[in-house]
This record gives C-alpha cells, sequence and structure tokens, in this order.
C-alpha cells in the first residue's frame, strides 16, 4: 500500500514539475510578444542558450552570423534583443532617453570588506553614476592628458628597453598580446599611482594579476547572460527592474564569501584591490601627516605627483560626503580592470592587423620616418612619439581606428532595459522592461556606413571621404561606448595607444609566426 502511494506521489510531482516547466518555457517563449522577432529557437527559451554560447569565447560571432541570416532586430534572449541598424544607437544609448544598465554590469564589482564597489561602469544606478562622474571628470580631461604623459613615457621607455633586452636582441619570438597587456597594466598603474605594478620591468604576471583578471572576465561574461528580469506591471518601479544575477549570488558573492572578505580571508581576493588598498593607505598617511602639521592641502607634494589618485583625494577633500575613502577605491580599481584589459586588446589589433597587412604596416613606417626627417617629430632618447605628435600623423590615426571598427573591445551587446513607456527603436515598438543593446563587432560593419569591403582592414577609407560622411562613421563607432556612459578614460586608452605604435614602429621590426610576434 505504502509503495503504491509513494510511486503515486512520485509520479504526480514528477507531472507537476514537467507542467511547471513548460509553463515557464512558453512564458518565456511568449514573453513581452518578443516571438515576433527572429532568432534561435532556444534563446527564446532561455537564457541558457545565450550562457553556454558565451561560454564558447566567441559570441561576436555568433551575433555577426545571426544578424545576416535574420536581420537588423534578433532575439539573443527571453528578453533580449539586438539591433544592427546604426539608427538604434541615438535611442538607446543618446542621452535622456530613459534607457539604464541592466544587471549585466553588477556582477562586475569587486569587493572591499564584504561591500560591493560600484564603479562608473558596473553601477546601474543613473543618479550615482552621475554623481561620481561630476566628482572626477576633470582627472579625464583632454586638459589632464598632458600631466600624465610623463608617466606613460616613463613606461614605454622601460618597455622599449626590455622588448629589445628579452626578445629583439635574441631574434626570439615573443606572445605579442599578452606582452602588451603587461605593459598597458604597467602604464595604468604608473598614471594611477606613480608607481607600476612591475609587469615590464619583471617580465612576469606579477602576484598573478593579469591572470586572475582573466579568470574574472571568464566568469563574468557567462554568468552576466543568466540576470533574471521582472517584467513590471501595473505600477512601474524605475530604474531597478533586474534582479541580481542569481549564480553570482551564489558563487562569488554570497555571504560565507562577503564574511571572509570583510576578514581578509577572500580566496577569490582580487590582487589589484590589494594594490589599490596598499598605494591609497600611503597616500592617506601622507595627507594626515600633512594636515597634522599645518602643511598646504594644496601643495602638490601632499597628494602626489598629479596622477590619478591624487585626483581622487583631492575630489574627497571637495565631497567628503560622498567621494569617501571607498570611492576613492573603487575609481583606483576600476581604472585596472577597464584601463588595462581593453587598451591591451585594442593594441594587440593594431598591431595584428598592421603584420596582416603588409602595405599598411610599410606605409605607416614611412610616414612615421618622414615626420622624424622633417623635423615633425623631434629625436628623443628612444625614439619616443609624443601625443601632440602623433595627432600629426593622419594615417596612423587612420590605421588605429580601422582596428578599432574591425576589432573593438566589447565583444557582447551593451545592453541597456527600455523604460517605463516602452519605446520605438528603428520603427518597432518595444515594451517596457525589455534588455536592448547593440554590439560594436555588427554595428561596425555595416556597409552603408563603412563600405561594401567591411571586412577588409583598409585604413584608407577613413582618409578618403568627405567631413560629413567622417562625421557618419565616428558616430558610428561603440568600441568606447556611447552617450554619458561614454567610457570615461577613453582619453587616457587613446593617449597609450597613439604613442605607443609609433614609438614601438621606429624602433623595431616585426614579423607574423602562427601565434606569436617575431621582434627584430
Amino acid at each position: 500500500m505504502l509503495k503504491v502511494v509513494m510511486t503515486a506521489f512520485v509520479e504526480r510531482w514528477l507531472a507537476a514539475l514537467l507542467l511547471a516547466l513548460v509553463v515557464f518555457l512558453v512564458k518565456n517563449r511568449f514573453n513581452h510578444g518578443l516571438q515576433r522577432y527572429p532568432g534561435p529557437f532556444l534563446a527564446s527559451l532561455t537564457d541558457w542558450w545565450r550562457f553556454f554560447d558565451v561560454l564558447g569565447r566567441r559570441p561576436e560571432v555568433t551575433h555577426i552570423k545571426l544578424h545576416k541570416k535574420h536581420g537588423d532586430v534578433v532575439r539573443l534572449g527571453p528578453n533580449v534583443l539586438s539591433f544592427a541598424n546604426p539608427a538604434a544607437l541615438r535611442t538607446i544609448y543618446g542621452p535622456s532617453k530613459g534607457f539604464v544598465k541592466s544587471d549585466f554590469y553588477p556582477v562586475q564589482q569587486a569587493l572591499a570588506k564584504g561591500s560591493r564597489l560600484p564603479s562608473l561602469f558596473s553601477t546601474t544606478d543613473e543618479n550615482y553614476h552621475a554623481q561620481l562622474r561630476r566628482c572626477i571628470s576633470g582627472a579625464f580631461s583632454m586638459t589632464a592628458l598632458i600631466q600624465y604623459e610623463p608617466f606613460v613615457d616613463e613606461a614605454m621607455v622601460k618597455f622599449l628597453e626590455q622588448t629589445e633586452t628579452l626578445f629583439s636582441s635574441k631574434f626570439a619570438v615573443c606572445d605579442f598580446a599578452r606582452w602588451l597587456q603587461w605593459y598597458a597594466f604597467d602604464v595604468i598603474g604608473a598614471i594611477t599611482y606613480s608607481r607600476r605594478h612591475g609587469f615590464i620591468d619583471k617580465a612576469e604576471d606579477v602576484d598573478g594579476m593579469v591572470s586572475h583578471l582573466g579568470w574574472l572576465f571568464s566568469y563574468v561574461a557567462p554568468v552576466c547572460s543568466l540576470t533574471p528580469t521582472i517584467v513590471p506591471s501595473g505600477r512601474l518601479t524605475y530604474p531597478r527592474i533586474g534582479q541580481t544575477p542569481f549564480l553570482d549570488v551564489l558563487l562569488l558573492k554570497n555571504p560565507i564569501i562577503r564574511l571572509l572578505d570583510r576578514l581578509d580571508r577572500n580566496p577569490f581576493s582580487f590582487a589589484v584591490v590589494k594594490f589599490a588598498k596598499a598605494r591609497m593607505s600611503e597616500r592617506l598617511a601622507v595627507i594626515d601627516a600633512a594636515k597634522q602639521s599645518g602643511k598646504s592641502l594644496d601643495d602638490t607634494s601632499t597628494f602626489g605627483r598629479g596622477d590619478l589618485l591624487s585626483m581622487f583625494l583631492k575630489a574627497k577633500e571637495a565631497r567628503p560626503d560622498f567621494f569617501h575613502d571607498g570611492r576613492v577605491l573603487t575609481m583606483a580599481v576600476s581604472m585596472a580592470f577597464a584601463g588595462s584589459e581593453t587598451t591591451g586588446i585594442s593594441l594587440a589589433a593594431v598591431f595584428y592587423y598592421l603584420v596582416q597587412n603588409p602595405e599598411c604596416h610599410h606605409k605607416l613606417v614611412r610616414q612615421i620616418d618622414d615626420a622624424a626627417r622633417s623635423g615633425l617629430i623631434e629625436e628623443r632618447p628612444g625614439g619616443l612619439v609624443s601625443w601632440a605628435e602623433s595627432q600629426k600623423l593622419p594615417y596612423l590615426d587612420a590605421c588605429i581606428r580601422e582596428a578599432f571598427r574591425l576589432h573593438p573591445a566589447p565583444g557582447l551587446l551593451l545592453e541597456r532595459i527600455v523604460p517605463p513607456d516602452g519605446a520605438h527603436i528603428c520603427g518597432e515598438h518595444i515594451p517596457a522592461g525589455t534588455i536592448v543593446g547593440c554590439n560594436a563587432w555588427v554595428i561596425h560593419r555595416r556597409p552603408e556606413v563603412f563600405g561594401d569591403d567591411v571586412e577588409t582592414y583598409r585604413p584608407e577609407r577613413w582618409l578618403e571621404v568627405s567631413k560629413e560622411k567622417r562625421k557618419e562613421m565616428d558616430g558610428t563607432m561603440l568600441h568606447f561606448g556611447m552617450g554619458s556612459r561614454t567610457c570615461i578614460g577613453k582619453n587616457i586608452s587613446l593617449l597609450d595607444m597613439y604613442k605607443l605604435v609609433p614609438s614601438f614602429l621606429r624602433r623595431f621590426e616585426v614579423s607574423y609566426q602562427v601565434t606569436s610576434i617575431l621582434l627584430l
């Protein structure tokens, strides 16, 4: 009798669970009426399709293929639409449009003393973002760029010397992408703290920072794809629409891990955070000593050499109620996370396309050499090129822009949430709460903007068009984001790239060998 009862009980529960699963999948399929948009069938049922696609590490290739097959609007999840028409950019990312970041972003927040560190990039709170940006925007202006150039020069001199010692003098093969990332990391350290992390000096991944960062992004990208979204109904509550991605709460930000972090026992603690804390402590001790001795805080020696940390600490003095030590740390840490990875990727892309296209490579080298012979580029130790000089090399600018176009650093959608009243995007009415976005890899390959040869690396396309067309091309580029959420460190990244590429090519010849670079 008991056996019969248990069998019936199990069968009914299995049937109930199966029915619940079917209802869940059907609900996802017809969510917001998005079934009218084409895309992979499995993607319309569950975000696990996105998870496994991103886990394969080439989601940008998937997105390009899907848009070629289905057109300008593709459904990538039960509540996710990807747009390929450049006209969507102004609606989704334009100022005062009401679109907020999805909960794709908070997964990328680091922890300090068990608390999240929401940065300019990772916060979904528009008011917080606006306040934080106002506090430190001056530190990232083009005017401030000039005071950071000596830090870049110091790191670049060491990089070129080490490249000569370790590779060129030995005709050795170099894992150039990794070498460039180490360089980018050291530049960010110099600009932020007046102190390099030591990657180039030691020719190693110091404290495993870069490896850990790579692991973090490998974790973040697929986990971000599993963000459940609460569909607003009745009374709409914004901007908080999504819940925290549940896998992140279960894994790296669960209560146990956060407790261990408060006790400085977090096994997943970022070495970058530890480095930032140490540099902050050193600088704060100097400031405290200056205050006690009655020294003026306007004295540059109090805050440092005019690096980013000194700018952040000055902002703290100006607005201690909002920009406290935790937010100073947030900015310092986010510089390492965002600045090193994206700049390293972009530098590697520039050199990759130059090596793969010898005619472009030789044309650029000729322009640099001609500029040096004519006196446009001053002769300096190590052959360094200044920022001002680099801006007088139009073909260099075209080569870098074309690398940005073909290989933008972000390979995923830059997600936003449709505001409470819904939105019209490229003639489509999209319901409130839907996650929408564009992928730079897709947008940068629009033939009506960039020409029919969009898969070809051809820097000349940036030089042979009218001012109006050039403006349209520039306005379609999404590699640094767009609108109020444009990467605040954009100018620092450009400073780094526009100086290193010509300085490097003045000194070395580069050739491609399978998966590495031979430096001569």
